[in-house]
């Protein structure tokens, strides 16, 4: 897979650091590294890890440390945050953390900002309490962090070694606020499609059209973000895709996450179960159209069947990027999803010149 082709669509890698049933989080964080290390040999483009607290399901909790382990396994992928949930933080500690990352691994660190808890709100409790999470908005905040990477000469508070080590700084987001954020502060914008499919048409014309109205547009380069003008908005599409060398395979090792979701639409968390065990699972009728609503949310099948899934998402979207995460529960099936994408990069173009979505 390679990415200077004109016109061919970078793919990338979301990686939550999944704690599956029979494993646990060492072996989960052992797992993202070697993924993160096939990623790179295969051409991905980027590698992000979310922040999460409190989720037993879930390794990467402190996001900047793996972050750092990753890029130091890795030779040439950018690696980042999907993301920083910024009131979580002071974003004073952040723009050290990332600025750090960036002396470490220059050119190569993305920071992607995130408004949600990440975790239960008792947990949260325990990483910042709500006073000081709420002090001051979101976008009062990020207009913090960004300020510390390029202060004003006079500015009283700097973080070293934030200044001259810039990150590329990406907006998070599965809806209309943080879409207006992105397109307000001329950052480019990150769509959670994984979480929030039926969202995607609307966030992304939000920050489109915010883009156009301020005159400034998100660029990503190797030395950061900055706001310009008379450029594209740059968006990434995140999203769910399980591949296989056949449909049935596919659909096959999809029961787990969608055992998943159903357990925890009813109430119950479980953590990412075997295949077999979905399999296993005795399905009421109530069960089976539960599955039904949600199964688009997951792209599934044999290569051919993905390409073709993901050319709709891509025209419809108009999407730059598509990041990728595969809740699969076999580490060495994860592993295969993600070397038989790869397969199919070439097949997967950009939209258009704009990265303008199919109307």
């Amino acid at each position: 897979m390679t990415h200077g082709s004109a016109g061919q669509l970078p793919l990338s890698v979301l990686d939550t650091s999944p704690i599956v049933a029979g494993s646990d989080a060492r072996a989960a964080l052992r797992n993202t590294v070697d993924l993160a290390r096939l990623a790179d040999r295969l051409g991905y483009h980027r590698y992000w890890v979310p922040e999460h607290h409190g989720m037993r399901g879930v390794a990467c909790s402190a996001t900047a440390v793996v972050v750092d382990r990753i890029a130091g396994e890795t030779d040439r992928i950018r690696v980042g945050s999907g993301g920083v949930l910024l009131p979580n933080h002071s974003p004073l500690v952040v723009a050290e953390q990332f600025g750090t990352l960036e002396a470490f691994h220059p050119g190569r660190i993305d920071l992607g900002l995130g408004r949600a808890l990440g975790g239960n709100p008792r947990v949260v409790e325990h990483v910042r309490p709500e006073r000081d999470r709420t002090a001051t908005s979101f976008a009062e905040q990020v207009d913090e962090l960004l300020g510390y990477f390029r202060p004003a000469a006079d500015r009283p508070v700097r973080a070293v070694p934030a200044p001259g080590n810039v990150p590329a700084v990406w907006v998070l987001g599965s809806g209309g606020s943080s879409a207006r954020l992105a397109a307000a502060a001329g950052l480019p914008y990150a769509f959670a499609h994984h979480l929030q499919p039926g969202n995607a048409a609307e966030a992304l014309r939000t920050y489109r059209d915010g883009a156009v109205a301020a005159g400034t547009t998100g660029t990503t380069g190797t030395t950061g973000t900055t706001g310009t003008t008379g450029t594209t908005p740059r968006v990434i599409v995140s999203v769910s895709v399980i591949v296989a060398d056949t449909d049935g395979r596919a659909e096959w090792l999809a029961g787990s996450t969608r055992l998943k979701v159903l357990s925890r639409r009813r109430g119950r968390r479980i953590l990412l179960t075997h295949p077999e065990d979905a399999a296993r699972h005795v399905y009421t009728d109530d069960d089976r159209a539960l599955i039904a609503e949600t199964s688009d949310a997951v792209v599934c099948g044999s290569p051919d069947t993905v390409t073709d899934r993901l050319r709709e998402l891509v025209a419809d979207t108009g999407a730059d990027e598509l990041m990728i995460t595969s809740p699969i529960h076999d580490h060495a099936d994860r592993r295969r999803s993600y070397e038989l994408l790869a397969g199919t990069a070439a097949a997967l173009r950009r939209s258009g010149p704009a990265g303008a979505p199919r109307r």
